[in-house]
């Protein structure tokens, strides 16, 4: 796992139904680093390091809350800005890969 989702507070996740054991978590990454590049959003001369920390806040933030991507978006938005660390996306440009990442886990 990267150490952005070793950031996120997982204390709540123990009693999220939906929570990503760290396995799960370490295989979300694996498939993000693959396919960001490949993705409608991706921004050419961005790194992977730039979008991680989304993908972080969109599946961890699933396993936390659950439910529908848009009523999580402000507790997300908070993630994102405790997370984002050196990345160079605003929110607004992390939403995407945020909700990539939250409708991928969503779909199992």
């Amino acid at each position: 796992m990267n150490a952005v989702a070793e950031e996120l507070d997982t204390s709540e996740l123990v009693k999220a139904p939906a929570a990503l054991s760290r396995h799960e978590a370490l295989g979300e990454d694996a498939h993000w680093q693959r396919a960001h590049s490949g993705e409608g959003y991706y921004r050419a001369g961005l790194d992977y390091e730039d979008y991680a920390p989304a993908y972080c806040v969109g599946y961890m933030g699933y396993a936390q809350y659950g439910g529908e991507f848009d009523d999580a978006e402000r507790s997300l938005c908070a993630n994102w800005e405790r997370i984002k660390g050196d990345s160079r996306l605003s929110f607004d440009e992390a939403l995407p890969a945020m909700r990539a990442a939250w409708s991928r886990v969503a779909g199992r």
